[in-house]
């Protein structure tokens, strides 16, 4: 699928020369006034382009209007960049300035490198949080208040399961399957000394019972 620009400026020749050079690699929304930019961001681009210096509603009043509704890279578009200028893109909640007239080369290259950081933060943020507990899936971390616990792979994985399925039951032979596989050579009792340890292991830092026994049923996250 391909990632999605929003293009705002007030020069349709502009918009008209950048939408013809990224159609190719990208599904391009476009906007002509501030008004029209603030319908078209509720599309949740992955990236903004957006002119400063637009006639009613300017590219800051954009960018301030539009922040706390999408998480997207919004690249400034600007005539002239002083240091004040640059400050107060910032503080509207801009990522980055471009200056007209601009190379499409560079600016295709600035508009990559912002993708790849989003999506690098995207990788990176895969993380819970269950009160005093935080689990980092990407990491294959837990801590409790702050402080690291170690758990094994097999302990781990079965946190990963219970805690991304909160309030669902596993029987021991389905987490038996999904952790060790269904090719396991093993017994689904393995799975209650797991847990016993990953109880243990809690226990020592938290008096929170994260994961609960359903009699007769199995286990339950209870985040």
């Amino acid at each position: 699928m391909k990632r999605k620009l929003l293009i705002v400026d007030d020069e349709q020749g502009i918009v008209d020369m950048m939408r013809s050079y990224f159609s190719e690699e990208y599904d391009v929304l476009t906007a002509y006034n501030g008004k029209e930019a603030i319908q078209k961001a509720q599309m949740q681009p992955d990236l903004i382009l957006l002119d400063i210096n637009m006639p009613g509603m300017d590219g800051l009043s954009v960018c301030r209007n539009i922040r706390n509704h999408v998480t997207c890279p919004i690249l400034f578009l600007t005539a002239r960049v002083t240091s004040a200028d640059q400050i107060a893109g910032f503080q509207a909640g801009g990522d980055d300035y471009i200056v007209k007239p601009f190379d499409l080369d560079e600016l295709d290259a600035r508009v990559a490198a912002h993708l790849r950081r989003e999506q690098r933060r995207q990788n990176v943020s895969a993380v819970k949080f269950f009160g005093e507990l935080a689990i980092d899936y990407t990491a294959r971390t837990v801590t409790v208040n702050g402080e690291p616990v170690a758990f094994s792979r097999r302990e781990f994985d079965i946190l990963e399961l219970l805690s991304l399925h909160t309030g669902q039951v596993f029987d021991r032979e389905r987490i038996y399957e999904s952790v060790w596989g269904i090719d396991g050579e093993g017994s689904s009792d393995v799975v209650m000394e797991h847990v016993r340890k990953i109880r243990a292991k809690l226990a020592a830092h938290t008096f929170t019972a994260y994961i609960e026994t359903v009699w007769g049923c199995g286990y339950r996250w209870n985040g």
